[in-house]
């Protein structure tokens, strides 16, 4: 797999830093994290711009949802447990309700924080934030598509929440590929399966296991579903009316994240396809390294040929 030159918060910094030097209203707040975030790297080339709120998220999105009032394009920053179920109601009351211009950024989301254990995994955030009015939901999966993204939520206004990978180097698409907020991306072909899925984590682990079933010569096509809300329906429609099965696989709960959109449309739909959603089994985090979790949560690889063979049978 191919590397890039420079990890997604360091992308996402210095993507920042260009669009200020054109955009004289973006602002950054962090709850203690400049560190984390990579982004005293801005403050470095725009001190006046960045605000450490500290350890206090809801505070946070509250200054955040004021400057928007003010005009201002605000990001707010913390690990995404935080930045989600820890301020949901701040974010629907002083950002959704109110109708205000804000960019959440929460990072290491789902089992990337294991690490730090089950207070900071975050598998509920997508769910939170999906239930709230109007709320975009975006998971880039390197840092060419991040580019696209921020660049895209600047030029847009409403709440949207990114999860944020900080330190993967990982790179799916060349440099220029294009993205549209809300259209899926092909990552690859196949007429067999369709694996639906978003973020760094699992598309690397559904390339391989499409390597794997193809082997077995079974054609596995992957979308990246990097827009969760809205979704592409279209997308979606199309893959469960090309391939055999539909698969679903998500670095969060199985329930009211990807898999459970990507059901909606398909029941809402009147599709009759075999279909399986991956993703972590309704429970809580733990301390383990993201092998131990993908593998004790079903989300790796072999959870997904496995429940391809099933499916396919």
């Amino acid at each position: 797999m191919k590397q890039y030159a420079t990890d997604m918060r360091t992308a996402l910094a210095d993507t920042l830093i260009e669009l200020e030097g054109t955009n004289d209203r973006i602002l950054w707040l962090d709850a203690d994290l400049m560190a984390s975030s990579g982004m005293n790297r801005f403050k470095a080339a725009y001190p006046d711009k960045v605000i450490n709120c500290g350890i206090q998220e809801a505070n946070m999105f509250g200054v955040a949802a004021g400057l928007s009032e003010e005009g201002f394009i605000p990001f707010v920053h913390s690990f995404g447990a935080f930045a989600s179920r820890r301020i949901a109601d701040q974010i629907f009351m002083s950002g959704v309700y109110a109708r205000q211009n804000v960019r959440i950024v929460g990072s290491d989301p789902g089992i990337s924080a294991g690490p730090n254990g089950g207070t900071h995994i975050s598998l509920e955030d997508i769910g939170i934030l999906r239930s709230l009015p109007g709320t975009v939901i975006l998971e880039p999966c390197d840092p060419v598509q991040l580019r696209s993204v921020i660049t895209q939520t600047v030029s847009q206004r409403g709440i949207f929440y990114i999860r944020l990978m900080r330190k993967t180097k990982d790179q799916f698409y060349e440099e220029g590929t294009d993205f549209r907020l809300g259209k899926a991306s092909i990552l690859r072909e196949g007429k067999d399966l369709s694996i639906i899925t978003c973020g760094t984590i699992c598309i690397k682990e559904a390339l391989k296991a499409a390597e794997a079933l193809e082997a077995e010569g079974i054609q596995a096509q992957i979308m990246d579903m990097f827009t969760i809300k809205p979704l592409d329906r279209e997308a979606v429609i199309k893959a469960a009316a090309g391939t055999r099965a539909v698969i679903t696989l998500e670095n969060h709960n199985i329930y009211n994240g990807l898999g459970s959109a990507v059901a909606e449309v398909i029941a809402e739909e009147g599709i009759s396809i075999p279909f399986r959603r991956l993703g972590a089994p309704d429970r809580a985090g733990e301390v383990g390294t993201a092998d131990y979790l993908l593998n004790q949560f079903g989300m790796d690889a072999a959870a997904v040929i496995a429940a391809a063979r099933n499916l396919l049978e």
